[in-house]
């Protein structure tokens, strides 16, 4: 391990030397594909230089303490304390690079595509599913992140029979895949009168967002249906046919986007959530051939999986993939998701370095 920690180091002050090349900036296809290597070595590059000048102290301070040389009695006692404080911190610069070295979801720095769908429960599933639609968009705020509509199909009451948009911004996978599974809701409906708790389910699907050139489609697969856009209450209803419904006849997959007034523009969000589904069936595919693996991973993204419940008589949320309750309920749907997700997004560390069985840097 310590020969690949030395690569990272050469191959990170190679790179470095390489991008202070004046001439490179004119090769801007090569340069931005340096530029974005040292860029994601850049942290790993950090730790093992600071891991390797910690050993050398802890070395140099343990001969000093071991030494013929005579001093006074403070002199030793501060090298014992250097000492202790140099042994607390190998570990966990250990710890940092065994993270930093786990393989990367090629996925995580990817936009995402959210479909929410309202599940069993009737109206209180569609409200509830406008809840996590909310929840997620006040996220994306906090997060400095933009959210756009892909498709939006509401019910009489207000709730949302499903939703699909879009939430740009660095990161927003590595933090959204954490979302994908069956929510559950418990409380008392505003239209029940006996005052009795209802529980009620939404699915969240948290999808990558593909680019063209990695999912290509042929023009030759797709059935295209032009229709009238429509909404509950009336509302989205257009005089001309700008709605889009896009088939995939190979894989069966159907699209429909009818939130633009342009036809052009429907048809663009359609097919960018129609890539989104052809690459999580891609990947999906491919995670069926290494299953332990995924079976290992909290992000597994298997929309069947009942992940979390929002109980709302007792205030709380608890994920049942960790086993984690949080007692503050509205804060928690007006989008204070982090702490949950870095509880995730720690535990999924922990269960792929188990995988990996990497425990030791030597």
């Amino acid at each position: 391990m310590l020969d690949k920690l030395i690569a990272i180091e050469e191959r990170f002050r190679d790179l470095e030397a390489a991008l202070g090349d004046a001439t490179l900036l004119a090769r801007q296809s090569e340069y931005l594909k340096l530029a974005k290597e040292h860029a994601s070595l850049a942290a790993t590059a950090r730790c093992i230089g600071a891991y390797r000048k910690t050993l050398r102290e802890l070395e140099a301070t343990e001969a000093a303490l071991h030494s013929n040389e005579t001093h006074e009695a403070e002199y030793y006692e501060l090298l014992n304390e250097e000492l202790q404080q140099l042994r607390e911190q190998v570990p966990a610069l250990e710890q940092e690079l065994r993270l930093l070295l786990l393989p990367k979801d090629p996925n995580d720095e990817k936009n995402v595509i959210v479909e929410i769908r309202g599940g069993a429960g009737g109206s209180e599933a569609a409200l509830f599913a406008g809840d996590l639609y909310r929840m997620y968009t006040r996220y994306a705020e906090r997060q400095g992140w933009r959210t756009e509509i892909m498709d939006l199909n509401e019910t009489d009451l207000g709730g949302l029979k499903e939703v699909i948009f879009a939430i740009s911004g660095s990161g927003a996978y590595s933090r959204m895949k954490y979302e994908s599974g069956v929510h559950r809701v418990q409380r008392v409906p505003e239209t029940e009168a006996s005052g009795r708790i209802h529980t009620s389910t939404a699915t969240v699907a948290v999808l990558p967002e593909a680019e063209e050139v990695e999912v290509q489609v042929n023009l030759n697969d797709l059935r295209i249906d032009i229709f009238h856009a429509g909404g509950a209450g009336g509302q989205n209803v257009n005089k001309v046919e700008t709605a889009v419904r896009l088939t995939h006849l190979p894989s069966g997959i159907v699209v429909t986007c009818q939130d633009e007034r342009s036809q052009l523009k429907n048809r663009e969000k359609a097919m960018r959530v129609l890539r989104a589904r052809l690459l999580e069936r891609e990947e999906a595919q491919q995670m069926a051939a290494v299953g332990a693996e995924r079976r290992s991973q909290v992000g597994s993204g298997d929309r069947s999986e009942r992940i979390r419940t929002y109980n709302f008589p007792q205030g709380r949320i608890t994920d049942h993939r960790i086993g984690m309750t949080i007692y503050q309920l509205e804060d928690f749907l007006d989008g204070a998701l982090d702490e949950m997700i870095n509880s995730l997004t720690l535990y999924d560390q922990a269960e792929r370095l188990a995988f990996s069985g990497t425990d030791k840097l030597t």
